[in-house]
């Protein structure tokens, strides 16, 4: 680890390419904006083998999410910082660990079934995943300055509930899918309860609001630019899910719409 750092002549520097990379992620959101106009992202239903032989698809999730877990995990242990002493930072940490923790080591073990992930979509993912968990969690421990009373800021409560909620409605979204089918059934089910009432990809909202809620509380170019690529990725796989259901399904439900409860 220390090998990295010295590649980097001060904090200056690193703080420089840190912005430098959320800046670059925010060009690949427009980028990508612009290539799901066209394609959906190749994965589940959606996947070919034009992009790859199959990886497992609980395989794919644990080992493309570890990283965005495993790399701030040295970044916090292995390196010393005041930063990581300060409430507002700890929080914002501990905000990112929770998602991960739940989406890394919990989430590919209850999968039921699923289609194999075609290995270019997981390993774009594995590389998403080290790129963003160095850069949200080395400017946090390492760089982020709050004002002393940050958590009592309109910005980070307002955040931190919008994250708390959005993180509940993801993980109970995931529930309500991985138990549509019963044991020995097969294809697909149309979706009730909690969200999915309002919304075809109430998984992908939920996502999209903790991100958004993250983004509010971080109050940085860093955690906006993830929120931001998080909603591209996921608004576009809420909008081909919803167009989907549509298609496959004449009693679904007309009132429901793709991600947006009431408008879109």
């Amino acid at each position: 680890m220390d090998v990295l750092w010295s590649l980097l002549s001060s904090e200056e520097e690193e703080l420089c390419v840190l912005d430098c990379m959320a800046h670059f992620m925010l060009l690949m959101a427009a980028c990508t904006f612009v290539t799901l106009l066209f394609e959906h992202v190749p994965y589940g239903r959606y996947a070919s083998s034009k992009y790859g032989f199959p990886v497992n698809v609980r395989v794919a999730w644990f080992v493309q999410e570890l990283p965005a877990l495993l790399v701030p995990l040295c970044l916090v242990v292995w390196t010393s910082s005041a930063k990581t002493s300060r409430l507002p930072n700890q929080l914002l940490i501990a905000m990112y660990f929770l998602h991960y923790v739940q989406r890394s080591l919990i989430y590919p073990f209850l999968i039921r079934g699923g289609k194999p992930t075609p290995f270019a979509s997981f390993a774009l993912a594995f590389v998403f995943c080290i790129y963003n968990g160095y850069m949200q969690i080395r400017y946090l421990s390492h760089y982020a300055e709050y004002p002393a009373d940050w958590v009592t800021h309109p910005c980070f409560i307002t955040g931190f509930v919008l994250w708390l909620v959005g993180w509940l409605m993801n993980v109970h979204s995931d529930h309500i899918l991985r138990n549509l089918r019963k044991p020995g059934e097969t294809g697909y089910k149309i979706p009730t309860g909690g969200m999915f009432e309002y919304v075809s990809g109430a998984n992908f909202l939920g996502e999209i609001t903790e991100w958004a809620g993250f983004a509010l509380a971080g109050h940085s170019v860093h955690s906006t630019a993830f929120a931001i690529f998080t909603m591209v990725v996921l608004a576009s796989r809420a909008v081909a899910h919803h167009k989907w259901y549509l298609a496959k399904f004449e009693d679904y439900p007309k009132n429901r719409k793709a991600f947006i409860p009431f408008l879109f």
